[in-house]
């Protein structure tokens, strides 16, 4: 599985004179529409099997869509001019500023979807499970369905039959109101706690201020106590949600911030999800690895963020550390491996072209090759990486930190140039950018086509070349299917000898050879190799960059 993660609202928005937190009537927003199939083509083209929809489901925002039905959301508990996509105002509707027509916005949504299918690829959404924005109300909530905190008993602090957790007094929003230069007036009594576990009435700016914690039936602020009977009903009005879109036909969900809810609400409600929709996946967003093992065996999830280890791994490489810190971290998940979902780059994380992370965007060719291609779990691609986006932009709330906005009306201009160079093509795009591009389709339809890298075993090869500093060497393995990829992170070019161990052609029962001829799927180049454990592998590698070496 290939995803591709893009962010609806920015994917398509072409505005050319940008101004920090401009309005969407000033900076424009790209629509679901702007997902032509054209658009899709391409996407497949890279190598995608997924695309993950980002901020499909209604946000708070400050855009007055309220001739629609919409209520306006106060600006004070709104972060930007767009608004956070987490910060969820009604689940069962989509955001209005993705829609061309915003009366038909979810008949859009059912088009994109079925868009996507004929291009064949499966849609991935958010699912936000702990937190909602503060004003909270669903419009369009199906006919029965109570609004979360409708029924709620506001005297009790904890209650696990409430939707919120309440505090004693009212909201303060005065702090707010000073460091983020809105004047206005934002009433909550009593104040409800907020989305990262912040259990007082004075949220900071540092606070996911403009959201509140949903109740699980966990007292948090009582020593996390667990009170799960009678079942609470966030469980039962959270699991409607999930089937509600699970219904229109999407093969799976990202869960955001997944171990801030119970293990036991995610083994109730994706047994109930996956009783109706049996191949439907769920991804979790989860950073501590101690929790892992529980989320996939009890919890139910297919695959979850590799974070903590591989990704904060790989970016250590890039910028200097050792090699051989990679084999430590698949290690630590060796038993749960092909759960992990691999990435470079996701909404959360710096651009590796950004001044903050690595400056240079071929920096990340490398990385790419271990990242995608190491073993069978899931690769993850974030729109704009196979271009080199900087993330440099002053957007606004966002600021100037190498991320790509969530919370701004944006253009992405690599993004954007791709689009619009002959409606998707190169002519706008520099040359590294297209060398780039070129390189990410090349690796990631290796990864689909090429049966040793889909489906075969991973064998690192780093435990008999320990001489390599800045290069990493493994080899994947299907039946008669053999590929050694070698990638370099050194800044310079190097001619590698890379140690093949006698056990390794024990193991997978190949036969020696002198000289053998592979082929290079990234380059098509052919050569000549050893392929024996008396002689060492010599390959010379570009700066950067890296071999995928098929045996024929």
């Amino acid at each position: 599985m290939v995803i591709y993660q893009v962010f609806t609202r920015l994917f398509g928005a072409d505005g050319q004179m940008l101004v920090p937190n401009g309005s969407k009537a000033h900076n424009g927003c790209g629509t679901m529409a702007d997902f032509t199939p054209k658009a899709l083509r391409e996407i497949k083209a890279l190598g995608a099997t997924h695309v993950w929809y980002t901020g499909i489901i209604e946000h708070a925002t400050k855009t007055d869509y309220s001739a629609f039905g919409i209520r306006r959301d106060n600006p004070c508990v709104v972060k930007g001019e767009a608004g956070s996509p987490y910060a969820i105002k009604d689940y069962y509707d989509v955001d209005p500023d993705l829609a061309t027509d915003v009366t038909k916005r979810m008949k859009e949504f059912e088009h994109l979807i079925a868009r996507t299918h004929k291009a064949g690829m499966g849609v991935i959404m958010d699912f936000v499970p702990n937190h909602v924005a503060r004003e909270y109300r669903s419009d369009v909530k199906p006919k029965g369905v109570k609004d979360l905190g409708e029924g709620d008993d506001t005297t009790l602090h904890f209650y696990n039959q409430n939707n919120f957790y309440y505090l004693w007094d009212r909201l303060h929003m005065d702090n707010l109101n000073e460091e983020t230069g809105y004047r206005g007036t934002y009433i909550e009594v009593p104040a409800k706690a907020t989305g990262n576990d912040m259990f007082s009435e004075w949220p900071s700016t540092n606070d996911w201020y403009e959201t509140v914690k949903l109740n699980y039936g966990v007292d948090v602020a009582g020593g996390r106590k667990c009170f799960f009977d009678p079942i609470p009903d966030t469980w039962l009005k959270m699991t409607d949600i999930l089937l509600f879109w699970a219904g229109k036909g999407i093969e799976g969900f990202r869960c955001d911030m997944a171990e801030m809810v119970p293990v036991e609400f995610w083994h109730y409600a994706i047994a109930k999800v996956k009783e109706k929709y049996p191949d439907i996946i769920f991804i979790a967003e989860i950073y501590n690895p101690d929790a892992y093992r529980n989320y996939i065996s009890y919890g139910g999830f297919d695959y979850l963020y590799d974070k903590v280890g591989m990704y904060d791994t790989i970016r250590g490489v890039i910028n200097g550390d050792s090699v051989h810190n990679i084999t430590h971290a698949w290690q630590a998940v060796d038993d749960i491996r092909v759960h992990m979902l691999n990435f470079l780059e996701n909404h959360d994380e710096q651009r590796i072209a950004s001044d903050f992370f690595a400056g240079d965007a071929r920096k990340g060719r490398a990385a790419l090759l271990v990242s995608a291609l190491m073993d069978k779990n899931p690769y993850m691609e974030y729109f704009g990486q196979e271009l080199g986006e900087k993330g440099m932009d002053e957007e606004g709330f966002s600021g100037r930190d190498g991320r790509t906005t969530i919370f701004d009306y944006w253009r992405v201009d690599t993004v954007s140039r791709w689009r619009n160079g002959g409606k998707f093509g190169d002519k706008l795009l520099r040359q590294d950018e297209k060398d780039l591009k070129e390189f990410t389709c090349k690796v990631l339809n290796s990864k689909n086509d090429e049966e040793a890298l889909r489906e075969g075993d991973f064998y690192d090869l780093m435990y008999v070349n320990g001489h390599l500093q800045r290069q990493y060497a493994f080899l994947r393995h299907k039946g008669k299917d053999v590929c050694l990829v070698v990638a370099n992170f050194a800044e310079h070019d190097y001619r590698a000898s890379i140690n093949l161990p006698e056990h390794v052609f024990e193991f997978y029962g190949m036969e020696r050879c002198d000289s053998l001829c592979v082929k290079d799927l990234i380059t098509g180049k052919e050569m000549e190799i050893a392929w024996t454990p008396e002689k060492r592998v010599e390959v010379d590698l570009k700066a950067y960059n890296g071999l995928i070496l098929k045996l024929k």
